[in-house]
């Protein structure tokens, strides 16, 4: 069986109004590729119609599946697409498409740069922010100074939602993920540091959305709590992988 070389990763709460739209430029960037990918929404929790709006969309889009996942959280629906996902490289990404779904191309070969595991970064030289709140840009970067302090030293913005793994990465990777809310980021990109893995910053372009379902501040307690289970995990040997077959 062949796969295909990009599987997109969508994690998708209560996204009936903006998914359409996403799914239709997606639709039309992949009509342009010359190379094979698959689409995965990974709905959970929604009280809307976004799970069947992506099921009435797989005739408009060859290689869509709309799947739902029972367990509440932005990270249990990216582990569960990660882990049914059968391409070459696996890339997460938000159903807003902050990031022009065109930048892509820049996360797979030719143009990836050599590493394991790319994200994009809008703190990276040569990223743009767009619209951003100056409120928003500065609790974001609070955010990350902590990260990088206490799990991630060097990475300049580990939670803008679109990152790509390689299939052996993520196969590796997201087996161990623990954290279900939207700190799962900062956790899985420590594993695959920890494990040895090259992680690459691609500066993007990025586009605020006023709809935007974080709350930072509201979460920071719990971003907190969040670090403070990483390093318990690690110290338990819970990121230990297990031995590879064969």
């Amino acid at each position: 069986m062949t796969h295909p070389l990009l599987s997109i990763i969508i994690p998708a709460y209560n996204e009936e109004n903006r998914l359409p739209d996403t799914l239709e430029k997606i639709r039309a960037f992949l009509e342009k590729q010359d190379y094979s990918a698959e689409v995965l929404v990974m709905e959970n929790g929604s009280t809307d119609r976004t799970l069947e709006i992506a099921r009435e969309f797989s005739g408009r889009l060859p290689g869509l599946k709309a799947m739902h996942v029972d367990r509440r959280g932005k990270g249990s629906a990216v582990r569960a697409g990660m882990l049914a996902a059968v391409g070459e490289y696996r890339f997460i990404c938000d159903a807003d498409l902050s990031m022009p779904i065109e930048e892509v191309n820049r996360f797979i070969p030719p143009a990836l740069p050599p590493c394991d595991v790319a994200i994009a970064s809008r703190e990276a030289p040569g990223a743009v922010r767009y619209n951003e709140p100056a409120y928003r840009h500065f609790v974001g970067r609070l955010f990350n100074t902590l990260v990088r302090w206490f799990a991630l030293p060097g990475l300049q913005d580990t939670q803008c939602g679109f990152k790509c793994f390689r299939a052996e990465v993520a196969e590796r990777v997201f087996p161990l993920q623990t954290i279900i809310g939207w700190t799962f980021d900062v956790e899985v990109l420590y594993i695959a540091r920890r494990m040895g893995y090259k992680i690459a910053e691609i500066p993007i372009p990025w586009y605020y959305n006023a709809e935007s379902k974080v709350r930072v501040m509201k979460d920071l307690k719990q971003v907190a709590l969040d670090l403070l289970t990483i390093f318990r995990n690690a110290k338990q040997g819970k990121y230990d992988p297990a031995p590879r077959s064969g």
